[in-house]
Order: structure tokens, then sequence, then C-alpha cells
């Protein structure tokens, strides 16, 4: 008995530690077991006491008056599978009569509760199911992306969402996005990792850095084209539309509208095009949009050149396989004339921790009130928590794992050789000086000037 007790003291023990210490271990040594014996023993009088049961049927009430047998209590709805994960549970539950997915959102906080876990969300899979997420433990505070993700063509992960899941940045789903951010708020490890997961891709990377170059240039082996200043930018822009039109006329071209050629097939943007003869996609990346925006002069030719390319290569090059990301500190109408138009075209939506409720707005206002209540609420001491939203009203919580910038030139330096060499861009194209060290090949800082 003694060594019973010693034993079983260690497990209580080691189980404390690695709670403390090591929550995703703790998860899935005895986490997972104890969370999912919780569910299976509470499940029946939890969804009483949360108001998702639904009384017995007509005819149970009938049956049982017959065969003088008590009354049938109220069902809850059926589980279909329990399924541990990583991070957390996911139970499928298939609803009663009567019963909506919003009751089973509803009482995500109340369910969060009565289970003792961390974190609970919900969504509807299909009428009458819902899939009710729950996390073991604070995934965002120690971010750790999974081996494997389910990448794709001009789909790359970029962050963690709180239910444990990846988050995607799907550019053929969500053309063109908007990232928001304060000072220190994580904005800049967002678009590293960005860069870093499109770095093995077939894709041309078009940057615009008017902090002289200081978060983009570092990568320059990966990029296309750059830009570290307005007017440069104001070029660049207007070689990306003249680019785009290029390719609507291949499109054109090649769209083979005929009576023996099914439906499916006719071209309308650069991904129903054969492979041999289809352009690169491009991703232009804006470090920090009120630096192209802003202007001293009150109409100001330069500016007014910006935001109207920028503008139309939002309107028009999802098609051409032109994409947008841009970042900034705010983005509301105090930028100037055009701004709200371009605004209203990015659909993707990503803010960071930002300094006052009228950002949050800018990027949430016209879409969730919930994702604003969110994003005012970031602690300062969690950079890289992020609220990602998108024009339907869904929002999660995400944050990027932390990517150095030596990480992140060191992966676009490893595939720089898929850098591809557009003519449109040609004149963009960074001007490398790379030494060599003995010591440490193709790992260095790179030099970069447009």
């Amino acid at each position: 008995m003694t060594w019973l007790f010693a034993a079983l003291a260690l497990v209580v023990a080691t189980a404390g530690l690695l709670r403390w210490r090591r929550p995703a271990w703790y998860w899935l040594t005895f986490g997972v077991t104890l969370a999912a014996l919780r569910v299976l023993v509470r499940y029946a009088s939890v969804m009483e006491a949360c108001g998702l049961t639904v009384p017995p049927s007509r005819w149970r009430l009938r049956l049982a008056r017959l065969t003088n047998r008590p009354v049938p209590e109220s069902r809850p709805p059926r589980i279909l599978r329990l399924q541990p994960t990583r991070t957390g549970l996911v139970l499928r539950l298939k609803l009663r009569p009567g019963q909506d997915a919003f009751d089973v959102a509803a009482s995500c906080d109340r369910l969060r509760h009565s289970f003792a876990l961390y974190g609970v969300t919900s969504r509807e899979l299909r009428s009458g199911v819902v899939e009710v997420r729950m996390t073991g433990y604070d995934v965002l505070k120690r971010v750790q992306m999974p081996t494997r993700a389910d990448t794709a063509p001009m789909r790359v992960p970029v962050a963690l969402r709180e239910d444990g899941g990846v988050h995607y940045r799907d550019f053929r789903a969500v053309p063109h996005a908007l990232t928001i951010g304060a000072t220190e708020s994580g904005k800049s490890v967002y678009q590293r990792n960005l860069v870093a997961a499109l770095a093995p891709q077939h894709v041309a990377l078009v940057g615009i850095d008017c902090k002289q170059g200081v978060e983009l240039f570092p990568l320059a082996r990966r990029f296309s084209a750059l830009a570290d200043n307005p007017d440069t930018a104001a070029e660049l822009l207007d070689a990306l539309v003249a680019h785009m039109e290029e390719v609507y006329q291949l499109i054109r071209a090649e769209q083979r509208i005929t009576a023996d050629v099914p439906d499916a097939e006719i071209a309308a943007d650069i991904w129903d095009l054969p492979e041999e003869v289809r352009p690169v996609p491009i991703v232009v990346l804006v470090d920090e949009v009120a630096e192209l925006a802003l202007s001293t002069k009150k109409n100001d030719p330069r500016r007014d050149r910006i935001v109207k390319a920028l503008v139309r290569l939002a309107q028009l090059g999802r098609a051409a396989g032109i994409y947008l990301e841009i970042c900034g500190q705010r983005f509301g109408s105090e930028l100037g004339d055009g701004i709200t138009m371009l605004r209203a075209q990015l659909t993707g939506r990503t803010a960071h921790r930002v300094n006052d409720e009228t950002s949050a707005k800018m990027a949430f206002g016209d879409i969730s009130p919930d994702a604003v209540l969110a994003a005012i609420q970031i602690p300062t001491d969690t950079p890289g928590v992020a609220i990602a939203g998108d024009s339907t009203g869904g929002w999660t919580r995400i944050r990027a794992p932390h990517t150095s910038l030596r990480q992140a030139v060191n992966t676009c330096n490893r595939h720089a050789d898929l850098t591809p060499d557009l003519a449109a861009l040609a004149p963009f194209r960074p001007a490398l000086d790379i030494p060599a060290p003995a010591d440490a090949p193709g790992i260095e800082s790179i030099p970069a000037t447009a």
C-alpha cells in the first residue's frame, strides 16, 4: 500500500507540474481523458441546466400513459461524435426538433463553466447538426503550429485560432485583406509569417514599404518588386495596373467560347487558363498605407494617383491574379478621398491591438459589433493576438507564432530561386548586394536597393 500511495502521489505531482509548466503535454497525457469523462457524465444535466433540452413528444407521453410508466424526461441533443484533438475536444450534436443552432451558440459560455474547460465555440455544419469545439487550455498563450497543415496553392497557414484550429490566408477565397494594429501589436510579425508561408509557393511577391524599407527589404531576395518611397510606389502601382490589363487580354484570347467547349472550361480568370499559359499570381504587400495616402498638399496628384491605382487593383485584380494585403495603424476617412472605397473592397479583416475604439470600427464597424468589442479588449502584454473576420460577420481570435526577422530572411533566401522575373516589374526588381562569407553561406542579411 505504501508503494501504491507513493506512485499515486507521483502521478498527481507530475500532472500538476505539467498543467502549470506544459499545459499542452498535460492535456495529451491526463487532461483529454478527464475532460471526455466529465463531458459524458455531466452532459444530460448540463444540457438541461442550459435550456438545451426539449420536452418529450406527444406520442411518448401517450405511450407512457397507456403503459402506466413514468413521464419521460426532456431530451438533450444527441451526441453524434466526441473526438479528442491535440488542444481539446470536438463534440458533434444532432439537434432535436424545435432547437436552433443559435441556442447552442448562446450557451457556449455556460458550457465552458459547466464542463470546466478553457473555451467553447460552436458552428452549424448543416441543418440540424452543430459542432462544438472545446479547448482544454489557453492555446494562444504559447502558439505551437501543427506540423501538418492543409495547404494549397495561394492558401497558407498564418496563425492559430483560439479553438485550436489553424487560421489560413486563402487568397482565392478572400482576394484582398486589411490588417490594422497599433505599434508593437504584432502586425509586423503577422506580415513576416505571411511572407515566409508564401515563399515556397509559385507566386510573385511585390512589396511597398515606405518606412525606408526596414520591414520588407531584408526579405528582398524573394520579392519580384519593391518600393521604399511614395514616388516609386506610384510608378510600381501603375505598372501593376498595366500588367493587369495585359492579363485580361490574355484571358480574352484564351476563353475558348465555342459550342464544343464545356461551360466549366470557359476561362474567366487566370485559374481557368491552361497551366502552360497561366500568368504567375501576384501578392502585393503594403506595409503602411498611411504613408501612401497622407500628403502635405491639399490636392496632391501623386497621392490621388496612388489611391486610384489601389482601388482599381482591388476592384479588378482578382481575376488577373493580383491580390492585395494592406497593413496600417489606422484606415479611416481622414486619410483622404477614395480610402473608404478602397476599404470596402478589402474582404478579409484582421485587427491587432488598437489604441482606440474608432480604429477597431474602421476594420469591423461594418461587419460585427462583437468583433469591435473583442478588438479593443486585447491586452498590451499579448503581442500577436488579433481578431480575424470577413464580410460574412464571422470572427475569431487568433495569434501568429513569433517569427524573428532572421527566420523570415532565412526562409526567403532558401526559396530565392522561386522568385519570378516579370518583365512588367523588372524596373522595380531589388538590386541585391550579397556578401558570401565562408562560414554561413545562404543565410546572411541582404542589403537591398530599389
